[in-house]
């Protein structure tokens, strides 16, 4: 039985992750939840997920990013992105483009909606050698087809290794009509850490701000990227705007500000990340606009 606690004003957040599951066709090495087809979908339910939709829109949120994990794979993925446009909410679905079916293609065509993805180089051999899988091909077609139709669309290119064709592959994606990239580095979360402790100077510096995630066991963070690290809350047992409020939410942005303060963490994407602009924007990994963004 759920105990629930009452609600406090909350700070203005206007943008949330739902990061759905960690499942994933693909295991790609820069992954920063470790992500992969042994993965679960975790404990939240149906209702936990729609429930925390409806808390957002009335405390706030205007746009947010479906996520995992491939969010595809979620079996309640399309209806919670239906009522979120259904709120008036901005919706963005971070994907691997591996495959996207025809129920996706046009809920992804009705206004509201955006598409973000990971590439990682124009060769299939070394984009594949990142995923783990042949998904190049499948990816690019996807990307084509977005393209084609005119659905809004960013593309994170993450440098997984110094000489990766990271140029190359934005030539290319600009010559398709691609308009929003953003380069990114590796994040040393999950499988980006490479067996190294996470801790918080991996992050931007502006988590929190703006912005807050959901993960798949109901834990709330000031972002995606340091839900191993941050947990302040459990929308399964909270209410939203009380989390998002919380002193338990104001210290953990004061500890990751107080490490920057002191020099640490990536200066050049603490000034770029702003959780006010839409997702690749995106520290809101994800939120049309900044310039850190999470990879699948």
């Amino acid at each position: 039985m759920k105990t629930i606690v009452a609600a406090a004003p909350a700070m203005d957040t206007g943008f949330l992750w739902l990061d759905l599951t960690r499942k994933c066709q693909l295991r790609c090495s820069p992954c920063f939840n470790s992500s992969g087809p042994e993965g679960t979908h975790g404990i939240m339910e149906r209702d936990d997920w729609l429930h925390v939709l409806d808390q957002a829109a009335e405390c706030g949120v205007r746009r947010v990013q479906l996520i995992g994990g491939e969010p595809t794979l979620h079996p309640d993925s399309l209806l919670l992105a239906d009522r979120a446009l259904s709120l008036g909410l901005g919706v963005e679905i971070y994907s691997n483009l591996v495959r996207v079916t025809e129920a996706w293609w046009a809920l992804l065509r009705r206004d509201g909606m955006s598409l973000a993805a990971s590439y990682y180089s124009d060769t299939p051999e070394e984009h594949n050698k990142v995923t783990g899988r042949p998904s190049h091909a499948r990816t690019l077609a996807n990307i084509k087809k977005a393209v084609e139709l005119g659905i809004p669309l960013r593309i994170g290119i993450v440098a997984t290794a110094e000489r990766q064709r990271v140029a190359q592959a934005r030539q290319e994606l600009e010559a398709l009509g691609v308009k929003r990239i953003n380069v990114d580095h590796v994040r040393p979360f999950g499988r980006g850490a490479q067996g190294r402790t996470p801790d918080v100077s991996g992050l931007c510096g502006r988590c929190g701000i703006g912005g807050a995630a959901v993960g798949p066991d109901g834990r709330v963070s000031p972002c995606v990227f340091s839900a191993a690290l941050l947990g302040v809350g459990n929308v399964r047992s909270t209410p939203l705007a009380a989390i998002l409020a919380s002193p338990a939410m104001a210290e953990a942005r004061a500890s990751i500000r107080s490490v920057f303060g002191k020099g640490g963490g990536d200066d050049e994407d603490k000034d770029s990340c702003d959780p006010s602009c839409d997702p690749n924007a995106e520290c809101s990994p994800g939120y049309p606009g900044s310039e850190c963004g999470p990879r699948n």
